[in-house]
């Protein structure tokens, strides 16, 4: 089922109205009602506006999620899950290049923490509407497969001390709070 004709359909059941009643309200013919939610036609224009009226449905909302649930090209998924990899890979590659980079010295950490803490708040503001999870899911894989890693082959002692870990812990941090980060701000 289309969302349009979905929504509609739901909307007039959950406000108790047959489709007689629908079509009497908005000044309809019967027939288009059950074209509409039969999946026959598609409200344009005035239609629509008017149906919207009667269920007390936002038009553009209306429209707006039908254009949202349209099943993406493979290509699109494919760029962007390619982008998304690349971008892991930088922010982990910026960190680590402050951090454990044998000529690293205060400021370098010191510029790491910053990064660190403000390249994700960064990605929060543009992402106010995801959870902290998908966030993390999104943007922070490749921290947590970086710490892993980094586990693995220079151990704890010595990730800690060079403050790759810290880093790594605070950008986590700041991608799965920052939601409740932005909200304590702006009160």
């Amino acid at each position: 089922m289309n969302w349009i004709a979905k929504k509609i359909s739901e909307t007039r059941k959950v406000k108790g109205l047959t489709q007689e009643e629908l079509a009497e309200r908005a000044s309809i013919n019967l027939r288009t009602i059950q074209r509409i939610e039969n999946e026959e036609s598609e409200p344009r224009g005035k239609t629509l506006q008017l149906i919207c009226e009667v269920l007390e449905i936002d038009t553009q909302e209306l429209l707006l999620g039908d254009q949202s649930l349209r099943p993406q090209q493979i290509g699109t998924k494919i760029a962007n899950g390619l982008f998304l990899l690349v971008l892991n890979l930088v922010l982990i590659g910026v960190i680590g290049f402050l951090t454990l980079d044998s000529e690293a010295n205060r400021n370098s950490i010191f510029g790491g923490y910053l990064i660190s803490l403000f390249l994700p708040y960064f990605i929060v503001t543009l992402t106010k509407k995801m959870s902290g999870m998908e966030r993390m899911l999104k943007f922070g894989f490749g921290y947590v497969a970086y710490f892993i890693l980094s586990m693995i082959v220079i151990g704890f002692p010595t990730g800690f001390v060079t403050g790759l870990f810290p880093c790594l812990f605070i950008s986590v941090s700041v991608l799965y709070f920052g939601n409740d980060i932005i909200r304590n701000l702006e009160k």
